[in-house]
């Protein structure tokens, strides 16, 4: 048996995260790191807690991600995601899928049951199809929120820029008892994009990264410049050199925002077990859980600590 303790960090998305919006995203949040730490708990791998975790805010309207996915200039929901093993460097992701409620699962199909990376479009359709996974109608997807800040966009003195403030991509990484590591992150872009555009979340390297010798981390934010600088595995490699988690993610946020002037957030997991949460944005929404206790917040320096048993419990009181 592994001598591990499990670890899970959850993001809901870096940005600015409304007032009205605020609980809905600390309880989502909070939610997924429980149910992917109840995975851990009982012995499940970093893989299946950080699918969990995610799934759980996919199915979550507060979040950008599955239900609740920002829509496209044609106002249709296209969806990234992407799931890596720390183990062996395996991965998986989607890009532009439409009508499905969970693309984290079909990423985690694309590397189980293909020799292949990334699926996009109608090809990843197909296989969906193909997989057995439901389609549900694209309207299923639509939020009224997704829908109103679809139509201010498109007004013609409308700034898409300033609600790009307010993201919301979803991500998980983990540690398990064996000492493996996983990631996964989900989103449904940038509002009123270009039909077909594919932001970072897809990108091995940029969405997300996982690699046993170093940790694992997920990120989000402005998905061009995290390409840019391959934000997640730029992290790990200031970990590689012999920096905290938290240095490490400050230092690449920082670099990302001299360099090519962008925001962003992102979650980490040593492979020691140490965890960070950081961002660049007015906020993000995160939750973690170590040794029994859950740790989550929205703002800059804000940590809430709670046992898991007292967590779980105001859970099953609706929060």
């Amino acid at each position: 048996l592994g001598s591990m303790k499990p670890v899970i960090v959850v993001h809901g998305g870096a940005g600015r995260i409304f007032k009205e919006r605020e609980e809905g995203c600390r309880a989502g949040v909070v939610r997924a790191a429980l149910r992917g730490y109840g995975v851990l708990k009982q012995g499940g791998s970093a893989l299946d807690a950080v699918e969990e975790a995610v799934r759980s805010m996919e199915d979550d309207p507060h979040f950008n991600a599955g239900c609740g996915s920002v829509l496209n200039e044609k106002g249709e929901v296209e969806m990234d995601a992407i799931i890596m093993d720390g183990k062996n460097l395996d991965s998986g992701a989607v890009s532009a899928v439409k009508c499905i409620a969970n693309p984290i699962k079909l990423a985690r199909l694309v590397m189980e049951k293909t020799k292949h990376m990334l699926l996009t479009d109608h090809g990843a359709h197909l296989f969906a199809q193909a997989m057995g996974i439901p389609e549900v109608p694209g309207e299923k997807l639509i939020t009224e929120r997704s829908r109103e800040r679809w139509k201010k966009n498109l007004e013609p003195d409308s700034n898409p820029e300033e609600f790009q403030k307010d993201l919301g991509t979803v991500g998980a990484v983990a540690i398990d008892r064996e000492g493996n590591v996983a990631c996964a992150t989900s989103t449904g872009g940038l509002s009123n994009k270009l039909i077909g555009r594919v932001g970072d979340t897809a990108c091995i390297g940029s969405g997300g990264y996982a690699d046993n010798h170093s940790g694992a981390t997920s990120t989000t934010g402005h998905g061009e410049s995290i390409m840019k600088v391959v934000l997640a595995r730029l992290i790990l490699y200031h970990m590689e050199q012999g920096m905290s988690p938290e240095v490490a993610a400050d230092t690449a946020l920082d670099y990302m925002k001299t360099r090519v002037g962008g925001l962003g957030g992102v979650i980490v997991v040593s492979k020691a077990g140490e965890w960070a949460a950081r961002f660049s944005t007015k906020q993000m929404s995160w939750a973690t859980v170590k040794d029994d206790n859950l740790h989550y917040g929205i703002y800059a320096g804000e940590e809430h600590i709670k046992s898991v048993d007292e967590a779980l419990a105001s859970e099953r009181e609706g929060f």
